[in-house]
């Protein structure tokens, strides 16, 4: 076996190319999944150059595990994945639809499913981090989220599957009747799902596509609101490629949403609001602090839907002045008469020694609660 000094080549600046080569459609239509924010969807309608790049690791790590949840569905279930709809103004793939017994006897023998549903829902694949797990699992597929699914589903029952090659049968279907939508939620940290369905809601679909007439209808993108708080605040924002183009080059230490303030009257409108704000948080504080108060001490379990575990409370590392003196005698170096530990620390960081550290028990770091949902069985 030969030993190889240089480090192994990463495959992730290979897994960012591929996905650069990934076909991606002219913007003459929104995409259902561009529905996030109405000005990022202008600025792919209005076919702006994106401003930002941005790492795309978890957005890749998204796309490989959609392409083995969807191929497991297909193989396992039957169930139709990655096919297209649209009509004048929107188009989509929408990750899967489970036909309904009756819908598939239309279809040749070949294209039904094993597992059907009692009635055509059309199913969303969402990754996730754990970090947002817990909020997946108590308020479920957010505003845009359920716009998006809501848009693909109604595209199906008006429309039907979009007459394009790879997907001729399923066209001759004609118009769909989606009973449901369902999201399938994946942390991609732990494997962990979470499933969310819902009847299909004709009235928050027109919403929908009353979102998508008012994003068309703007002459500019600067003309839609932005969705989001901005970058430092969303997530969201944080990875839009339209970030620099919607904020704009901020000052040095200034934030982004300091645009939005042009004149004393911004100023005294925005600090009559963060007064009201203020106020209405303070009884809310004080409650919150009286119940962590309450639980203090409370062994960490599983209490009604709610799971406690604690945080902190460790021994806090110090400097080990002691062990820092015998190391000095060992390399034949004076030991002053009162140790500075700092002077010490310096001097052993700019020899390349590790600085020794023990633990004070009589000091300790905070102890912080941590409340998750319970896991349903």
């Amino acid at each position: 076996m030969t030993i190889m000094a240089e480090r192994p080549v990463s495959l992730w600046p290979a897994a960012h190319k591929a996905d650069a080569r990934r076909p991606r459609s002219l913007q003459t239509k929104i995409g259902a999944s561009d529905t996030v924010c109405a000005r990022r969807a202008g600025y792919l309608l209005h076919g702006r150059t994106p401003t930002d790049g941005g790492e795309k690791r978890k957005a890749i790590l998204g796309t490989w595990l959609h392409a083995g949840i969807l191929a497991a569905a297909r193989e396992e279930f039957g169930w139709i994945i990655e096919r297209r709809v649209e009509d004048e103004t929107i188009r989509g793939h929408i990750d899967a639809v489970q036909l309904s017994a009756d819908t598939a006897a239309r279809l040749p023998r070949r294209l039904r499913p094993s597992l059907p549903a009692e009635e055509t829902t059309v199913e969303d694949v969402k990754t996730k981090s754990t970090y947002q797990w817990d909020s997946v699992l108590r308020y479920g597929a957010s505003d845009a989220e359920i716009r998006q699914v809501l848009l693909y589903a109604d595209l199906l029952r008006s429309e039907g599957f979009a007459d394009v090659d790879g997907q001729r049968q399923l066209a001759r279907l004609g118009p769909v009747n989606v009973g449901r939508i369902r999201f399938r939620f994946i942390n991609r940290d732990n494997g962990d799902d979470h499933v969310q369905e819902m009847a299909f809601n004709a009235e928050r679909a027109s919403g929908a596509r009353w979102w998508v007439q008012q994003v068309r209808a703007a002459a500019t993108p600067e003309e839609l609101p932005r969705t989001f708080e901005g970058p430092g605040l969303s997530a969201i924002c944080d990875h839009c490629p339209f970030k620099t183009a919607c904020w704009g080059s901020v000052a040095a230490g200034r934030r982004p949403q300091s645009i939005l303030v042009h004149d004393d009257a911004d100023r005294a409108a925005a600090l009559e609001e963060y007064v009201e704000v203020t106020a209405e948080m303070k009884p809310l504080k004080e409650r919150l602090k009286f119940l962590r108060a309450k639980l203090d001490g409370s062994d960490a379990g599983v209490y009604g839907d709610n799971v406690l575990t604690w945080s902190g409370g460790n021994p806090t590392k110090v400097d080990d002045v002691d062990a820092m003196a015998a190391l000095y005698q060992r390399a034949g170096l004076e030991v002053p008469m009162a140790p500075d530990a700092s002077a010490m620390r310096a001097q052993l960081k700019a020899a390349g020694i590790p600085v020794p550290v023990r633990l004070d028990h009589d000091r300790r770091t905070s102890v912080s609660i941590n409340v998750s949902l319970r896991k349903k069985p």
